[in-house]
């Protein structure tokens, strides 16, 4: 059967056999920010909107299960993998800029379209300089840190929707919350971004880029494969304040390990699979229940069979 779609989807991509664009019984852990997750049956890398909209259309037609990724960083893929169709959709990362408007591809990394706004003297973005999402998967979550999150920039988004067609939705239409937006509840599939930034002074847009990025270095320990932060912020309280005073930092199961630079996440030191990470969560979320009577609500998604 992964042959015969495997073949199918060549077709639509117009491509030859090339391990480039499709690839067969290959271990997600390649592309999460963790480096754990199982085998997908079949991992596609479209390049058009043109191409994202036939795979959807040919797996819905033939009822064959379809994930989509962005590169996977708020998100833990269990390690019995992910049946059916994988779409992954890092090749889109176009970026353009129209007037004082930042257009930008799903694909796109976040940090990249920050970068971007700052070549071109336009602010607004500058918080979004060290979230290691993609713009699709920052609109599912409405992506923030240091004051600003997308919410506060975004004017509209080009998606998919759950029928296979195009349509562009305002801002306001997506119910963009904190970490949270209709976007899974409605089936939407996010394909491009519209940003309403302003002009700025570029040495002020780099001051504050730099200050944001030196705080979260200082802070986070980027030195370790992680899913960012696990967990979103409990009315009145902060998570990884609860978990370290609910002496958890450095709590190792398996590879998985609460930090002990921030506890607010957990990082794979060593041979972490995905099961050592929910464990952990889990762990977590029961200890500070028991000590604090708070129950801390994940940020980081999970999704994929159990082995």
């Amino acid at each position: 059967m992964n042959k015969k779609i495997y073949e199918d989807l060549l077709v639509i991509l117009e491509k030859d056999s090339n391990e480039d664009h499709i690839k067969i019984n290959q271990s997600l852990s390649y592309y999460t920010y963790t480096k754990t997750g199982g085998p997908a049956d079949i991992i596609v890398f479209p390049t058009t909107y043109e191409e994202v909209q036939k795979i959807f259309q040919y797996t819905l037609e033939h009822k064959i299960p379809l994930t989509v990724l962005g590169n996977a960083s708020n998100l833990i893929i269990k390690d019995g993998g992910i049946r059916g169709v994988v779409m992954i959709l890092t090749d889109m990362d176009k970026v353009e800029k129209k007037n004082d408007q930042i257009i930008a591809q799903s694909g796109a990394a976040i940090i990249d379209v920050s970068r971007f706004a700052l070549q071109h003297e336009l602010t607004g973005l500058e918080f979004a300089c060290g979230i290691p999402g993609s713009i699709g998967g920052a609109l599912y979550m409405n992506a923030g840190a240091y004051g600003g999150e997308v919410s506060d920039v975004l004017k509209e988004a080009l998606v998919l929707t759950k029928e296979g067609e195009l349509m562009v939705i305002d801002a306001e239409d997506l119910d963009l919350d904190y970490r949270t937006s209709n976007i899974e509840k409605n089936g939407y599939l996010v394909l491009e971004a519209t940003f309403v930034l302003q002009r700025g002074n570029v040495l002020e847009i780099q001051a504050k880029m730099d200050e944001l990025t030196y705080l979260r270095e200082s802070k986070q320990p980027l030195e370790y494969p992680s899913c960012g932060s696990v967990f979103k912020r409990p009315p009145g309280y902060f998570a990884g304040k609860l978990i370290q005073d609910s002496d958890l930092q450095g709590k190792r199961i398996g590879g998985a390990e609460v930090s002990k630079k921030h506890a607010g996440f957990i990082v794979n030191v060593g041979g972490g699979t995905a099961t050592d990470y929910m464990n952990l969560i889990e762990h977590v979320q029961k200890t500070v229940k028991d000590k604090f009577n708070v129950e801390l609500e994940r940020e980081v998604r999970i999704i994929g069979e159990d082995v």
